[in-house]
């Protein structure tokens, strides 16, 4: 096992807890540096007005809005309204608004499996019932689409969009469409924005923190097509749901109007690194985005057993729900001599004798 790795200059949470031996590939944060674009607007705000911005009072935080609906129409072809933008602190946050003032405690909210563990635990915390069989969506109030997905890295289809909006038609539901990895897409997949389909009953959410790992600036925003849903928002206490910050918003919109060329050198990076783990891990299921390998081990546990036996912390793929217990998440936004080491683990491990057991053919768990 080689300790001497080229480990990055990182203090955050994905690193501190890590050994001198450790590698790191659990949480999603990059290694990579941030965009200089983006440092250039956070420094130029830090020397100069740290007072209230001018769009203080604003519930889009006005720059914020404007950059998204510019974003989305040149991007995927979908003409948002900024007018019906509303800031948040994170992603996590906006879900659980969005749950609380449009859906009631023992609610059945429908969402692929497996699946990203604060939303399973949003869901548990707030009483809502989850039901992971899309075949039929009778009875359920909301639907929790995340596309492209988290842990698998599928990316959903025109047609599968299309059924799951006649679903939504069909039963009344509420849709809240995570939609936070779309700059994260390989080619020749595609994103396609769920509200561009079904815009009256859809709310997305987004930032720009995982495209361009800034998950520590905390801006998020979502979306709001459903009136009723815009509506809810204007009855509580105004300062009750909190909102963006300054720092947060200048690198959101940074990001989306003058990091570009960082993100198509990065993701140049991290097609390679797939690839990679393509080359080296046999029926692996190369992701269509974002940077998360979802690999299949074969037994529950593995992610003990590669902490422990490779120095590599992984997420459990039990944490993600039904169909995730074989599985570990591996972040591989990384450099290619750390992936290179941590697939030389990996595979040392997995070759040990009842480490895993090998599986017919590859497979996404419960997703379509």
């Amino acid at each position: 096992m080689d300790d001497t790795f080229p480990r990055p200059a990182k203090d955050g949470l994905k690193w501190a807890n890590a050994g001198p031996d450790v590698i790191a590939c659990w949480i999603a944060d990059m290694d990579f540096p941030t965009a200089p674009a983006i440092v250039e607007v956070l420094q130029r705000r830090a020397r100069g007005d740290l007072g209230y911005p001018a769009w203080a009072a604003e519930p889009q935080a006005g720059p914020l809005a404007e950059a998204f609906a510019e974003r989305m129409l040149v991007r995927y072809g979908w003409a948002a309204d900024p007018s019906a933008v509303r800031a948040f602190s994170d992603l996590n946050q906006a879900l659980q608004v969005m749950l609380h003032v449009a859906t009631e405690p023992g609610d059945t909210i429908a969402m692929h499996a497996p699946a990203y563990p604060p939303f399973l635990g949003t869901l548990e915390e707030m009483g809502r019932v989850l039901r992971t069989d899309l075949s039929d969506l009778a009875g359920c109030r909301a639907l929790i689409l995340v596309n492209p997905h988290n842990p698998t890295g599928k990316v959903f289809t025109r047609s599968e969009l299309f059924a799951l909006a006649e679903q939504a038609e069909r039963y009344d539901l509420l849709v809240i469409s995570d939609e936070v990895h779309a700059d994260l897409v390989y080619s020749p997949a595609e994103h396609i924005p769920f509200a561009s389909i079904l815009p009256e009953r859809t709310i997305t959410l987004t930032s720009a923190t995982k495209a361009y790992n800034l998950g520590g600036v905390r801006c998020a925003l979502a979306h709001l097509g459903p009136p009723r849903v815009s509506e809810a928002l204007g009855s509580p206490p105004s300062f009750l749901y909190g909102g963006a910050n300054v720092f947060g918003v200048e690198a959101t919109v940074a990001a989306w109007k003058h990091a570009d060329g960082w993100l198509r050198d990065t993701m140049a990076v991290l097609d390679r690194n797939r690839r990679l783990i393509a080359s080296r891990v046999p029926r692996y299921v190369v992701p269509e985005a974002t940077y998360l390998a979802w690999l299949d081990l074969g037994r529950p546990g593995m992610a003990e057993v590669l902490e422990r036996e490779a120095r590599i912390l992984v997420s459990d793929g039990a944490a993600f729900g039904p169909g995730g217990e074989t599985f570990v998440r591996v972040n591989f936004a990384t450099s290619t001599a750390i992936l290179t080491e941590v697939l030389d683990r990996l595979t040392r491990v997995c070759s040990m004798p009842g480490a895993t057991q090998p599986q017919p053919e590859p497979r996404r768990a419960h997703l379509p």
